[in-house]
């Protein structure tokens, strides 16, 4: 069954631009520069919505000099992974025993 922080991690990532943030800290580390070059984003934009990821628990910082890098956290996508590969097989199970409920 879903719970409140996988709905809320499902809008999180929801959104196309953090979802292309996700997409490419999967590849590497990154920092805000390299970020607003990849994406394209404002900073501010930009900024905005690594505070929503960082929040969410998808990635995390680390502080470099002046510069602020994101790293993905590959666990809070695992999670939510499982609930979906979960939900599948509920899915899979229910057509292949043909499970209907009738109509009154």
């Amino acid at each position: 069954m879903m719970t409140s922080v996988d709905a809320e991690l499902i809008r999180v990532l929801g959104d196309p631009l953090r979802l292309q943030i996700v997409t490419l800290l999967a590849r590497e580390t990154l920092c805000t520069t390299h970020l607003v070059e990849e994406t394209g984003a404002k900073q501010t934009n930009l900024s905005n919505h690594l505070r929503v990821l960082r929040e969410a628990g998808v990635v995390e910082t680390e502080p470099c000099g002046r510069f602020t890098y994101y790293r993905l956290r590959p666990d809070a996508i695992e999670q939510l992974a499982g609930r979906f590969a979960a939900l599948a097989q509920t899915a899979r199970l229910t057509a292949e025993a043909n499970l209907k409920r009738s109509c009154p």
